[in-house]
């Protein structure tokens, strides 16, 4: 009996989504040796923006951060409209070269590229882009198995994301069966998460933070209360101040929405999940504050972890920008002035400045996500 090493066998193991990219992009060179880099962008059909999200290419990646409107992209906007991959065989002929992804591109030398649309069940939710070194190497026999690693690829995305899609509706679902109802809506989460994405990305190159990291404290951020599920209506919903001991049990959200989350991850078999220490920290420390008089643990400074000093600042701002059953919503230029006072005190100054230097980008998101009468 003949034997065969299986190449793609790191992926039947418990791995990162993005080390099993690596893995796959490695079996595909010893076929085509020509593809020096791979790389996925993710959409968000909320807000029409194509944003980058893993890439096979080592610490090397022109794209790192990037985002854009999915109609400032015209080449893009037309693989989607026609449903049909694009082959570009030589960069240097390609006329779409005003754009800043492809001047980005272009100066790392990719001479070809072929992008593929990704579709779960239909439903469009990014692009892989498959860049190479030689001009005209991407032929059709070649392309018919490409498509196959293609379609491997586009499928471990789905099983991730889809995951996390999970793990969110189980949270949905659990707070709908037990009938509390946090004064926060669902607009608020929308907001704080894209917040959040926003801080992180701004941050990114001074934190050598990757586009990963970044897209999961976006998808991750939402369930940072996740503990409130399990305060009783009349301290949640109390529209006057607390006293002592209700503030006691208000503060244990956060223990409550750590063991939640464990158990979630169990029950629903999403250990597997990459970045889940990350989840875990969002919804344990978001309170912890930089001057150690936080909880639950009374942690200070960098000893906060970084995702969950950035929910902290993006959940600040839009609690004081948001009106409340106890409160009316103040204008930005007094929550701004307000997180000032609270940078380095409280909240993370790096955090706090990079929310304040996007302020345009915030303004866009508030009006995306506004408020409506359903909450």
């Amino acid at each position: 009996m003949a034997e065969h090493k299986d190449t793609l066998d790191a992926l039947n193991r418990q791995a990162p989504l993005r080390d099993k990219l690596v893995t796959t992009h490695r079996g595909m060179n010893e076929f085509f040796p020509f593809i020096v880099r791979i790389a996925i962008a993710i959409y968000d059909p909320e807000t029409s923006v194509l944003k980058t999200y893993l890439h096979s290419s080592g610490s090397a990646n022109p794209l790192d951060h990037y985002q854009a409107s999915l109609d400032d992209a015209p080449s893009l906007k037309q693989i989607l409209d026609s449903g049909q991959p694009r082959v570009i065989n030589n960069m240097v002929t390609f006329d779409d070269g005003g754009h800043e992804h492809t001047i980005r591109i272009g100066r790392e030398g990719y001479a070809a590229s072929y992008t593929m649309p990704m579709y779960n069940n239909g439903a469009f939710f990014g692009f892989i882009f498959f860049n190479s070194d030689k001009t005209d190497v991407f032929v059709e026999s070649t392309l018919r198995q490409i498509d196959i690693y293609g379609h491997l690829i586009s499928l471990m995305v789905i099983n991730e994301l889809t995951s996390i899609r999970m793990l969110n509706a189980a949270v949905r679902t659990a707070g709908n069966i037990s009938h509390l109802r946090d004064p926060e809506t669902g607009s608020h989460l929308d907001r704080m998460s894209r917040y959040s994405r926003l801080i992180a990305s701004s941050i990114a190159d001074k934190y050598e933070l990757n586009d990963d990291y970044i897209d999961h404290i976006f998808m991750f951020s939402p369930l940072h209360d996740i503990g409130k599920i399990g305060i009783p209506d009349k301290i949640l919903l109390k529209p006057d101040q607390l006293d002592d001991d209700e503030r006691s049990i208000m503060d244990s959200h956060v223990s409550l929405g750590r063991h939640m989350i464990d158990e979630l991850l169990k029950n629903f078999g999403l250990e597997h999940i990459g970045h889940m220490d990350m989840l875990r920290n969002i919804a344990e420390f978001h309170h912890e504050t930089v001057n150690g008089k936080g909880y639950p643990r009374g942690i200070e400074g960098e000893s906060i972890p970084l995702e969950a000093r950035i929910v902290a600042v993006a959940d600040v701002f839009d609690a004081l920008t948001s009106e409340r059953p106890y409160k009316k919503a103040w204008s930005n230029e007094h929550a701004i002035a307000e997180l000032k006072k609270l940078a380095g005190e409280k909240l993370d100054r790096d955090c706090v400045e990079a929310l304040i230097r996007n302020l345009d980008a915030v303004e866009r998101i508030q009006r995306r996500f506004g408020e409506n009468a359903f909450g």
